[in-house]
Order: structure tokens, then sequence, then C-alpha cells
């Protein structure tokens, strides 16, 4: 029985590809639907990954300006579905904008202007990892800025962001939902790799403590700057994958690109993951 449950050496010389290893794992019944999770991931993942090229060489042809903002909780996966988006894209016209804490000079200037400097020309699409949203939660939360500086914000930015949509700026904003047990198990995993240690901030330490806090501006932001021309998205899931998978289905919706209608894959977000904000009756 023991040998049953295990491939052999011989196994692995004899089998051609992955499809013949998978018939011997269910000859020799041996469990591997972990594994083929993993293989469904990564070829939806290559078919979403041809289309958001397509969408790519649409968008510098049409000299399109889009810009897409991953925002949420620390630990949520924003940078790494950041990084399969881009990993096969033209670096050339597109850029990936992940800024610091301001600058004393430009903390004396308006909030928005270092922003600005980073929106996309035309024929360029850029990420946004976080973004002038962080005034809207982080700063507030953290005491990063003052209370007449955090109120003028939310009231500036609906004005900001129809400006930028008036003027041809194609937004995109995404939020990144997971529930509070996720979050920690995230922060956990991270503390006992030494390869991702290095994410681990003061700042996510307090994630945990001020869970209460962060939902208060976050709905606060959500109610004030969710907008017709401007929506919040929120990709509501604990699983990673799942995350990364179908905010590219929503960003490729979107547009009416060349050659979307020979997509090897649906492009058609689950509704049950990717929502407005209105369509989310609970918030992690």
């Amino acid at each position: 029985m023991e040998e049953r449950m295990k491939f052999t050496a011989e196994d692995f010389q004899k089998s051609k590809d992955k499809e013949e290893l998978i018939h011997l794992a269910k000859e020799k019944k041996i469990p591997i639907n972990k594994v083929l999770k993993i293989l469904q991931y990564e070829r939806e993942l290559k078919f979403l990954q041809v289309e958001l090229v397509k969408l790519q060489r649409w968008v510098q042809n049409n000299n399109k300006r889009v810009a897409i903002i991953f925002e949420g909780r620390d630990a949520a996966g924003k940078g790494g579905a950041i990084r399969r988006f881009i990993e096969h894209l033209n670096p050339r016209s597109m850029r990936l904008v992940a800024l610091s804490k301001p600058t004393e000079t430009e903390q004396g200037q308006w909030y928005f202007r270092r922003y600005i400097k980073q929106l996309p020309n035309p024929g360029e699409i850029v990420f946004f990892d976080r973004s002038w949203y962080n005034r809207a939660v982080v700063e507030p939360v953290m005491g990063f800025c003052t209370d007449a500086q955090y109120k003028q914000y939310m009231v500036q930015v609906p004005e900001f962001e129809h400006m930028l949509y008036e003027s041809g700026v194609e937004i995109i904003k995404f939020w990144f939902s997971i529930s509070k047990e996720e979050q920690q198990a995230r922060f956990d995993g991270r503390l006992k790799s030494p390869l991702k240690r290095w994410k681990f901030s003061p700042v996510d330490q307090k994630g945990q403590a001020l869970w209460k806090e962060y939902s208060f501006y976050k709905e606060q932001m959500f109610s004030r700057t969710h907008t017709s021309y401007c929506p919040w998205i929120v990709i509501k899931t604990n699983n990673k994958l799942e995350a990364r998978l179908e905010s590219m289905r929503y960003v490729l919706s979107k547009f009416n690109y060349d050659g979307k209608d020979e997509a090897e894959i649906s492009i058609i977000p689950d509704p049950n993951v990717v929502m407005r904000y209105y369509r989310s009756v609970k918030q992690f």
C-alpha cells in the first residue's frame, strides 16, 4: 500500500508530460488534488497573461491612458497580483509605481502633486502599488496626517478623479479584501520566511490591533469615493491565486481590445469574488 502512494524515479523517467504523470497518479491512487489546482491556476494564468499582452498592445496603438490601483490591508496580496499582471508586459509602455513616504518638500505641497507626476502617458498602463488612497485609510489610522488634512483630502479626491476621468484617464480601483484570520496567517508566514521577512514593517505589526480602526476608515473611503465614473472594485477572497486571476479577468473585461473574441479562456470575472462596493453585503 505504501508503494502505491508514492511516485518512483522510474515513474518520472517514463512519463513524457504532465498528463501521463497525472494519469499514473490516478492509477496509483496518489492524492494530487493540490497539485492539480496549481496546474489549473498556472494554465489559466498563462492564457490571461496572453490577453494582457494583447490589451497592452491595443492601449499603445490607440494612445489610451490606463491607471490600475491596488489597495487593501497589509498582506492582502496586492504585490503578488501586480507581479503576475506585469510579468510579460513590455516595460516600455508600462510602469509600476510604489512611492515611499513623502519627503519634507512633498509634505508642503498639494497632496496629489506627487501622484500626478506618475499618471500614465498616452499609450501607457501604470500599476499603483498603493496610491493617493494612503491618506484615506493608513494615514489617519496611524496618525500620519492631521484631522484637517484628512477632511480636506476626502472632499478633494472625488473631484480629482473626475478631472482625470474627463481628461481620458481610465482608472480601475481594486480593494483586495481578506479576513482578519487570513491576515494574521500571512503575517506569520512572512516572519517565518527569511525571503519575506523584509515585508513585515512596524505598520504591519499594528494591523491586527487596529483592525476596527482600519475598517472604519475603509468604509468611510468606500462610501465617499465610490462613484459612477470611478467605482471601487472589491476582490473578496482569502485565496491569493483566485484573487490574481479574477482581478485580471476584470481588467480584461473592461476594454474592447483587438483579439478579445479570440481568447482561449473566459475573461468574465466571477461575481462571487469580484464586485462593486455596494454589491458587497459584508466587507472584511
